[in-house]
């Protein structure tokens, strides 16, 4: 299966990622770039992004990416620094990039950046590489 192949078949059960309006922009084996708009029901209380929102949008891009070279991968670490809040109608960009893979575990990170292209997180994932690969069903 290719990357984008792989990413359909994740996208068809994935309803978080369905409901954070999530648009992809690029699918590749150990890469992704998923972009989206802040929505009024994604503030907290103090009217910025809930943190989990850009978590989620890095964390789907993980998962992408990491997906994208045909094994069954899964997150076992992950970590997010947020550097500058976010307000409704921000449209945000989570760019995935592999920086080390090895046979079982693969490290990734992903920036996230706003429409003025300012990095507003910082996201580290570590995934396990089961031996499972994916099949077109």
């Amino acid at each position: 299966m290719t990357p984008s192949q792989i990413t359909d078949k994740m996208m068809e059960n994935d309803f978080f990622s369905q409901w954070l309006g999530i648009n992809r922009i690029k699918d590749a084996a150990g890469a992704c770039i998923l972009e989206m708009t802040i929505r009024k029901e994604m503030l907290n209380g103090f009217g910025i992004a809930h943190g989990g929102i850009t978590f989620s949008l890095a964390d789907s891009a993980l998962a992408f990416a990491s997906n994208g070279h045909g094994r069954k991968s899964v997150s076992i670490e992950t970590n997010i620094s947020h550097i500058v809040p976010l307000k409704e109608g921000d449209v945000i960009r989570a760019e995935a990039i592999e920086e080390n893979c090895t046979n079982r575990v693969a490290i990734y990170s992903v920036v996230i950046h706003n429409q003025k292209n300012e990095k507003v997180a910082l996201f580290k994932g570590t995934v396990f590489r089961t031996e499972k690969v994916w099949e077109v069903t």
